[in-house]
């Protein structure tokens, strides 16, 4: 006979079967995911169309590719000054609120890009974006804490973060057909995408303003016995030494190491993410075929990184698996660098991309094992604000490689460089992380 597996519900001293969970869970997961994930597609479709704009936009308004791959970095700088103190007040206001105010806010920045005229004007733009969506991901990724037990949250946070390759895959052939609409109604293909790219975010921000919810205590789609066994699951779970102090989380050796793998696949992610339109072009494609190649690039990314997380949640080791997509990604870029073939050079970007974006499923499942409460959102904050820096070096690297050599071969080679560098600093967390 088949044996069914239970776990206490505490509120009333029956038994929930391990079944009708994982069916709370997902029903839970169908009512929050959505709304996040969509969130993040339109948040990663402003920060990275810049990448097509420039096909157009760098000779209208003349930059060079170290100016553009400055400007394009320099979001980060913004980002990583205001993150903590963003997340902060996520957790004094709550999510529904400062989320909202975030998609608001950085959409109607990312509409004002139209109005740049040369480097710094672009500059300021970045930089403000950059500030104004500061906290976005980390605190989504400390909401979905409050939602999901430990074992849940390799798939949960893959769902939620497969909207950056999936951004691609919208964002690409968006972009290139936005591209096209070059002097229609006097105004530039460029200045059309960041119009048309920028208003969603404003309508998603009111959106969450309605159909967002806070916390499981205030969820009316779950009964009260729902809402109690949640908290007190959440509550039973097994810790690693426990912070739950803002300042001790900050200091964590656990919470800096973290920050520094964070950092370095950073530098690599965003160093071929923003230039692969560029990349491709070399190619002499269309703005079209550029914008579809790209999402089809995405879309494996999308693929591979649901089913590794998965396989995490079963199997475990997610130190490991971190250590492994960092890995594949400097390989990818090896690929791409040693041939000269367009198809097995386009296959190894691929597979960089895929990497890059698996592991940042797999990273953001390590912290939330021994962050709680208010250390929680200030150290995923940390992670993330220390981290996304890279995403200011990767580019501004790339275009001053590529401005010294005439080729993108010598960025991507710094940038294989980084993902190495990350495998071992992967590596080095096992040191830290008991349960592994």
């Amino acid at each position: 006979m088949a044996t069914t597996n239970y776990v206490d519900r505490p509120e009333s001293g029956a038994a929930v079967s391990a079944a009708d969970e994982k069916r709370l869970f997902a029903r839970i997961a169908w009512r929050v995911l959505p709304l996040l994930t969509i969130a993040y597609i339109i948040n990663f479709i402003d920060r990275t169309n810049v990448g097509f704009a420039a096909l157009t936009m760098n000779k209208e308004i003349g930059l060079t590719a170290t100016q553009f791959g400055y400007g394009a970095g320099v979001l980060f700088i913004g980002y990583c000054l205001f993150e903590v103190p963003s997340n902060v007040a996520l957790y004094r206001l709550g999510a529904r609120i400062w989320l909202a105010r975030i998609l608001i806010s950085w959409g109607l920045i990312s509409m004002a890009t139209v109005f740049v005229t040369g480097p710094w004007s672009f500059y300021l733009l970045r930089f403000l974006l950059g500030a104004a969506e500061a906290g976005f991901f980390p605190g989504a990724a400390f909401y979905l804490t409050l939602w999901f037990p430990r074992e849940y949250r390799a798939r949960i946070y893959a769902w939620f973060l497969v909207a950056i390759p999936a951004s691609s895959v919208i964002g690409g052939p968006l972009s290139g057909a936005l591209l096209e609409l070059d002097g229609w109604l006097g105004l530039a293909g460029w200045k059309w995408l960041f119009l048309a790219e920028g208003l969603p975010a404003v309508a998603m921000g009111v959106l969450l303003l309605v159909l967002m919810v806070d916390t499981p205590q205030k969820a009316k789609f779950l009964n009260a016995a729902e809402r109690e066994f949640i908290v007190r699951r959440l509550a039973a779970e097994p810790k690693e030494r426990e912070r739950r102090n803002l300042w001790e989380s900050l200091r964590d050796g656990r919470v800096l190491t973290l920050a520094l793998v964070q950092f370095t696949y950073t530098v690599g992610a965003y160093g071929v993410a923003i230039f692969l339109p560029l990349i491709l072009k070399e190619q002499h494609f269309t703005n079209v075929v550029v914008g579809w190649l790209t999402a089809l690039a995405n879309l494996f990314a999308c693929i591979i990184m649901i089913v590794w997380a998965g396989f995490i949640d079963r199997r475990g080791k997610a130190v490991f698996n971190l250590a492994i997509t960092c890995l594949v990604s400097g390989l990818g870029l090896v690929l791409a660098i040693t041939v000269h073939s367009f198809i097995p050079a386009f296959i190894g970007l691929t597979i960089a991309v895929v990497g890059t974006s698996t592991a940042r499923a797999v990273l953001w499942t390590i912290p939330t094992r021994f962050l709680t409460g208010l250390a929680a959102a200030g150290g995923l904050a940390l992670i993330n604000s220390v981290g996304i820096v890279g995403g200011f070096v990767g580019p501004s690297i790339m275009g001053v490689m590529k401005d010294l050599s005439g080729s993108f071969d010598s960025g991507l080679i710094a940038m294989a460089g980084f993902l190495f560098v990350a495998t071992v600093l992967a590596l080095s967390t096992k040191r830290y992380i008991a349960r592994e």
